[in-house]
């Protein structure tokens, strides 16, 4: 088990706070909006690790930095990788995205997201919260795959489909749809919307009504309500990122007519 002061300063992109019994957890990237990148694709899975093993937490909330929640938008970075990835680099971004999901959905306590704007970038694991609250300027977009050359492999196969249905989820992940927060809030990705300035205070407010209970049926809850999705994580997650991963190797293929692998 570990203590907050064990992790609080570990991280680059992810700031805590902890006031009675409830973690809030702030990604940022040089205290601006989160960008998307390699470095963060490796840090959350060690960090979201290190929350559940912290027995004294007891909510979790979720928030980022600034104007975004995650990004780049699409069109406004070139992909991660500008010339062929090894297998061993591969091997470990199918690892971190493996380790991602499956340790955010380790936490043993309920978690609440406050969207504090749009999530442009890996959006899944910010909608895999027990409750999700958008500010009115939520935008959230798949703009890190499909439409920017790679396949929906890091979950997004997974969460959107399920969170959305099987029609509305393909068709978002293939044409780069963007829902706003009203639209987001018809098809049940998120619980409310609210004013920018109010969405992290009523995460708050929930939070501290929630820890009012007792500390076992926090744990269990979260464990009842988020078992089905674990199950369908470990069945397709590794999959879909190996998918991803031939994709890749495809790609460089085609651009370059060189062999991916010799």
């Amino acid at each position: 088990m570990l203590t907050l002061d064990q992790y609080a300063g570990k991280y680059e992109f992810i700031r805590f706070e902890r006031r009675d019994g409830i973690l809030q957890v702030t990604f940022h990237t040089e205290g601006n909006s989160m960008r998307w990148n390699l470095k963060t694709h490796a840090e959350l899975p060690s960090a979201f690790a290190d929350i559940a093993q912290d027995r004294d937490n007891r909510i979790v909330i979720l928030t980022g930095t600034g104007s975004e929640f995650s990004g780049p938008p699409a069109g406004s970075q070139s992909q991660f990788w500008e010339t062929c990835p090894t297998i061993k680099h591969l091997d470990k971004v199918h690892w971190e995205g493996r380790a991602l999901l499956m340790n955010l959905l380790s936490i043993e306590v309920p978690m609440i997201t406050a969207l504090n704007g749009p999530a442009w970038r890996h959006a899944e694991f910010p909608l895999l919260s027990d409750i999700v609250l958008a500010s009115d300027t939520t935008k959230i977009q798949d703009s890190g795959h499909f439409i920017n050359n790679m396949a929906p492999g890091d979950g997004m196969h997974v969460v959107f489909p399920m969170l959305l249905g099987m029609n509305r989820g393909r068709y978002f992940l293939l044409t780069g749809q963007v829902l706003d927060a009203r639209q987001s809030l018809e098809l049940g990705l998120v619980s409310e919307v609210l004013p920018q300035d109010k969405v992290l205070d009523r995460a708050w407010e929930l939070a501290r009504d929630m820890a009012k209970r007792p500390t076992l049926l926090l744990r269990y809850s979260r464990l009842l309500l988020v078992e089905h999705m674990r199950k369908r994580m470990q069945e397709l997650l590794g999959y879909g990122l190996g998918m991803e991963s031939l994709a890749i190797l495809g790609a460089y293929e085609e651009r370059t007519g060189k062999p991916a692998v010799q």
